[in-house]
């Protein structure tokens, strides 16, 4: 039954075409006849499959709703995104999860938090209970536009929507720019997110080799010519996975390419306040003219405050204003008064200077134990949480990272983040979550059995 699901859900076998015979697909599983007619009657009963007197069983002309785990090409669990986001989410505190993308608990500012809640509950009672207006708070609002343009980008109240996060902003930029079926470009490797929701809004993804300075060019020119893109997605700051960051000169020729081919551009920068020195922006470099601008503080303040941001033209905040009322109405009236509570009183920044600094240490501590376990980085990142690095010859990403799960070690294989032949080479660490000595030493045993 699964095999049947797993190949529809995949599209191997189309609405209304004809199941293998009962014999036949009995000696393809090597099981019994009954097995087999037990197994169709349950898919018949689901709906999944329909069965026509005389002539076998069809796939159900009803169109089966999509799976983002099973459509597409199968890879094992352990590198399918949806599945890798969901373990690290359901797991318990004693799972190690050097794979995750978020900082620890006790990294957090929770004081500071806690703090800012008892200021909100000394206010009228609007932000505990009321919504907000559709725009977002203005004066929260009004301290992001100041914030954005430290990094170069000029934007006034009007032009900026809140979320409830940076993922909700793609998404929400993703329903007003695409059509099912429009070509989508991303970064390779990138950030897994982006495969799972554009799944989700039925594009065709095409990914573009990444290196250290950005996407390759000539690469990136050739896809627009051959694909006609409506959108590219990307980070400019500190690309998830790798940590590397846009140069001027490869920002320059992208927003040329853009313009030329008429293409959209979504920079999410939800990794800003990590960097120690702000690389280009492609919508400082633009006037968010074909560039629409992310944010969030989700990664580095709470996930439970939820509040994101969209940067982006003045026609274009009003369509978002309207679409966000149909789908999602309001972002979070009590997450951004909190928000402009902690910014406001300098406790962020406060948080972000001693953040920046751990996290420095973190990264020299997890590049000096994988170095001894021959794990080298791809680029060694001007900041954040995040190591893109190649294991020792021989050893597959997705296998080490099955046997280490089941010793209590997350992992995040390449092939969450990456279409490329040699991504099983890869694997994403993030050093927060990368300091406890049994993480090597679970490491060092599978790699070695791994090799032999």
């Amino acid at each position: 039954m699964q095999d049947m699901r797993d190949r529809i859900a995949s599209r191997s076998l189309a609405a209304g075409a004809r199941l293998p015979s009962v014999r036949a697909c009995a000696q393809m599983h090597g099981v019994s006849v009954s097995t087999v007619v037990d197994a169709y009657d349950r898919l018949v009963a689901e709906g999944v499959i329909e069965a026509r007197r005389g002539s076998g069983f069809y796939v159900s002309d009803r169109l089966v709703p999509l799976s983002l785990n099973d459509a597409g090409d199968r890879r094992s669990h352990v590198s399918d995104p949806v599945w890798v986001a969901r373990q690290a989410l359901e797991s318990g505190e004693a799972m190690h999860k050097p794979g995750c993308g978020w900082l620890p608990a006790d990294w957090m500012p929770d004081q500071d938090i806690r703090r800012a809640l008892r200021a909100m509950a000394r206010q009228p009672l609007a932000p505990l209970t009321a919504y907000g207006t559709p725009q977002g708070l203005p004066a929260l609002r009004q301290l992001l536009c100041r914030r954005i343009g430290e990094r170069g980008i000029s934007a006034g109240p009007e032009q900026l929507l809140l979320t409830e996060s940076g993922t909700q902003a793609v998404d929400l930029l993703c329903r007003y720019l695409l059509e099912p079926g429009d070509t989508v470009l991303v970064d390779d490797p990138c950030y897994f997110s982006f495969h799972a929701m554009l799944r989700a809004h039925r594009a065709s993804v095409v990914s573009v080799p990444y290196t250290p300075n950005g996407p390759d060019l000539a690469a990136f020119e050739q896809c627009l010519s051959r694909h006609r893109p409506r959108l590219y997605i990307t980070n400019s700051g500190l690309q998830n996975p790798t940590g590397a960051a846009l140069s001027f000169e490869v920002a320059h020729r992208l927003l040329q390419l853009a313009q030329q081919h008429e293409m959209w551009i979504i920079e999410d920068d939800v990794l800003a306040d990590f960097e120690w020195r702000p690389a280009p922006r492609l919508a400082a470099l633009d006037g968010l003219q074909r560039v629409i601008h992310t944010g969030s503080f989700s990664k580095t303040l709470s996930a439970s405050v939820r509040c994101g941001y969209i940067a982006a033209g003045v026609k274009e905040v009003a369509g978002l204003v309207d679409l966000k009322l149909a789908t999602a109405f309001e972002s979070g009236h009590f997450s951004a008064e909190m928000l402009l509570q902690l910014l406001r009183s300098g406790a962020y920044r406060r948080h972000m200077e001693g953040l920046r600094k751990r996290l420095a240490e973190a990264m020299t501590h997890t590049i000096r134990q994988l170095g001894e376990l021959g794990i080298v980085p791809w680029a060694e990142p001007r900041g954040g949480m995040f190591l893109w690095c190649r294991l020792p010859q021989g050893i597959s990403a997705s296998d080490l990272a099955r046997r280490a799960l089941a010793s209590g070690v997350m992992l995040a294989p390449g092939g969450s983040f990456s279409q490329a032949a040699d991504a099983d080479s890869y694997l994403r660490f993030n050093v927060s979550q990368s300091l406890a000595p049994d993480i090597y030493s679970v490491l060092a045993r599978e790699i070695t059995a791994g090799g032999g």
